[in-house]
This record gives structure tokens, sequence and C-alpha cells, in this order.
């Protein structure tokens, strides 16, 4: 009798006690295919591990539906708690006032410090005047794909299979020159009928030459806009010689690679698990290998950006939903390895650097591009989808398809965009 009143004693008690308060942390991203397999089983691994913090997410449509949601959400202060931007849009992002300010405290709170990120990424996430708006996820840029296969034999392979003997612009083209004649249908396979695919082509071309896009408030200013007319006359010339795709469509320049008629592809990291999945399935038909984009044009950079997150302004969350907010991002950051199996490179440092991601291939061997990537131009009007992008598909690709001479294609850009700077 006396165990049975102690018992429900202590029930009582216990009954009492208040339950710990979970905080639900509204997610917002625009993930799909692969990477929205990974990051939705890495909210899965949080939401397991964490009993007082659970992330409820939502995935947007991907480019400018997902900003104009963003847009409209911060206006009528009906934001998501947490979000996933691209760096490449941050100035943009300001320019509409749609971000909070991250601050110590914050960054504090997500057990992270802000050396501990790659120096690209932290300023590409920050304002001029150094203000912190994101943290950066990773870092994912344009690479170099090759086949392995259809080079053996050639000068441009080393005794390892690795890709070798391409130092400038004339190596390279050597090397499309050697896959024609070897039977290659479209030698470099990029998306020549894309606004992404050929924008990075572009800019890494004129970043390589020491180029600027945009200078301040100016668009290819003085030699700049020499630069940019170089960059389409080389793209025109890979056209014109039969060694890129016509027009193809983003799904179509992948496919001409996977299916070996194209010894190499100019395309994202992102491209890395659709070849390692059709690698293991025996689906693939040759060995292949990735680095970073060749120093072509003088200059060793090529295009990037960066997944990161942010946290939307005009939010009206408590201080404890804000460091539980803190604390998912510093938890991604620290479990990033996951994030790696989609090609990326870890933007966070101490994941970037240890043996695991060394151990992770092909994207060990170009993780040195993360220290040297080129960004997009710190301006409203360009990044992801963005006038930018949009010159790209209307007035480069036109051009490269012989529509057009590069020098004039460069001044109608440099027109309209300056136009849209206004």
């Amino acid at each position: 009798m006396q165990l049975r009143k102690l018992l429900a004693a202590g029930a009582i008690a216990l009954m009492a006690i208040p339950a710990m308060a979970q905080e639900n942390v509204t997610w917002w991203d625009f993930l799909s295919g692969g990477d929205g397999v990974r990051m939705k089983a890495l909210i899965a691994r949080f939401n397991k591990e964490h009993t007082d913090i659970k992330i409820t997410s939502t995935t947007l449509e991907w480019g400018i539906p997902f900003y104009t949601k963003v847009r409209t959400s911060v206006a009528v202060g009906q934001g998501p708690d947490v979000m996933t931007y691209h760096l490449s849009r941050l100035p943009l992002g300001l320019d509409e006032g749609v971000l909070d300010q991250l601050t110590d405290e914050d960054i504090k709170n997500a057990g992270v410090t802000k050396d501990s990120f790659f120096p690209a990424s932290i300023k590409a996430a920050s304002s001029d005047d150094g203000k912190l708006y994101a943290v950066p996820l990773d870092i994912h840029s344009l690479v170099l794909y090759y086949n392995k296969t259809l080079l053996a034999g050639s000068k441009f392979l080393d005794a390892g299979g690795k890709l070798t003997g391409i130092n400038n612009l004339k190596d390279f083209e050597e090397a499309l020159a050697f896959a024609k004649q070897k039977g290659s249908v479209s030698p470099i396979s990029y998306a020549t009928g894309d606004d992404g695919g050929v924008y990075r082509v572009f800019y890494t071309l004129l970043r390589q030459q020491g180029g600027e896009l945009i200078s301040g408030k100016e668009v290819l200013a003085g030699d700049n806009l020499q630069k940019a007319a170089k960059s389409i006359e080389v793209m025109t010339k890979w056209a014109t010689n039969g060694w890129q795709p016509e027009q193809a469509a983003y799904e179509a320049s992948v496919a001409l690679f996977t299916s070996g008629k194209s010894a190499f592809m100019l395309n994202g990291v992102w491209e890395v698990p659709t070849l390692v999945d059709q690698e293991k399935k025996g689906t693939l038909g040759f060995k292949w290998g990735a680095v970073q984009v060749p120093n072509l044009m003088g200059t060793q950079t090529t295009w990037a950006d960066s997944h990161a997150f942010a946290i939307p302004a005009k939010n009206k969350m408590s201080p404890e939903k804000r460091k539980a907010v803190m604390t998912v991002i510093g938890w991604m950051e620290k479990n990033s390895l996951a994030w790696a199996e989609a090609g990326h490179i870890p933007a966070y440092k101490p994941v970037a650097e240890s043996a695991e991601f060394k151990k992770m291939e092909p994207n060990a061997t170009y993780s040195a591009l993360a220290n040297s990537a080129s960004y997009d131009p710190r301006s409203p009007i360009a990044g992801v989808a963005s006038p930018a992008y949009d010159a790209a598909l209307n007035i480069i690709s036109p051009a490269i398809h012989g529509y057009a001479e590069p020098m004039a294609a460069a001044e109608q850009v440099k027109q309209d965009l300056q136009d849209k700077l206004r």
C-alpha cells in the first residue's frame, strides 16, 4: 500500500512539471532533385536528434517564383523563420529589404565563427559595409567533366587517368580537336540554349581575363567590353568548329556527356551525383573525372555561387525562437558532409578540410576552386534568375550561334544591362 501511494504521488509530481516547450522552426527551401533528397534527409536527422526544436519544411519552386514568394511574404510579415538563399541574389535581397542582419550573438548561438568559412563565401554573404546577412552552406561552381575512356591514348591523360596538359585556351582547343577526330559528336557540352549554362561559361571566360561585368554603376566599363567580346568570340569558335552542341537545352547537354557523345562537359558540381549514380548502376559506359575549369584565359578562376541560410526581415520571432533557428543553421553546417555528396564543396572549413571530405571524389580534386571562385557581380541586376541571366539567353546565346558578331553582342549586353541598372 505504501509503495502504491509513493508511485501515485510521483506520478502526480511528474504531471505538475511543465513539459519542455518545443520550438517549431518554419523552413522554406527551393531544393529539388538530388539536392532536395539530401536536404530532407538532413532535416529528418535534425528532428530525430532534437526534442526541443522541430523543423517544419516546405519546398517551393526554384528561381523567380521562390524569390517572388519571399518578397511577398516579407511585405505582409508572414515569411518563414529560416530560408535557403543564393548568395548571388544577396545584393538584390538587400536592395529589396527582405533579409535580416545576423548579429555576433546569432553566430555565437550557431556555434560557428566567420573565420570558419571560406573568405569569398563570407564576403558574398555580407553587405558592402561588412554586415552579415546569410550563412553560406556550400560553394557550388562550374567544373570541367571529362570522359577518360574517350581521351585514352592522348597526351591529355596521365598514367593515372587524370586530365593533364591543358594550361591555356590553345591546349584546350587542341583537346577538343582531338576528341572530334575520335568521333565525339560534341567535344564540349554545355547548355548552349539555356540562360544559366551560357551565362556561367561566359562569365568564367570573362573573369579569367580579369574582366568585370559590372563595376559600381557601370556595365562592361573600359576594356571590359573587349574582354566580353573575346569571351563570346571563343564560344562562337567552339560552335563554328562543331565542338559544342547547337541550342542545347540543359537536359540535352547533360545527356550528350552521359551518353559518351561528348569528351568534356562544362557544368555545375551538382551533376556529380548523376554520374556517380549511373556509374553504380553500370549504365554509364565510360570512366570519368571532374576538375576545376583550367586556366584558359590567363587567370585561375571560375563562376561560383553558394546556397546559404538567411532569416527574412520583419520577422516577429522571440529570442528563444531565434536561438533555435541559429541552432538549426549551425547543425546543418557541422553536418554538411552529407550535403557535399551532391557534389558541393562545404563552405564551412572544418568540414571541407576534414579527412572524410578529402576522401570524397571528385569533390576533393576540384575543391581548391573555393579559394579562387568568382561570385556574380555585387549588383541587384546580377545573380540567379536576374537580368544578367536574361542577357545571356537573349543576346549571348544567339551570338554564339552566328546571329550577331561578338563585339555587337557585347555592346548590346552593355546597353541592355546599363538600362536596367539606372
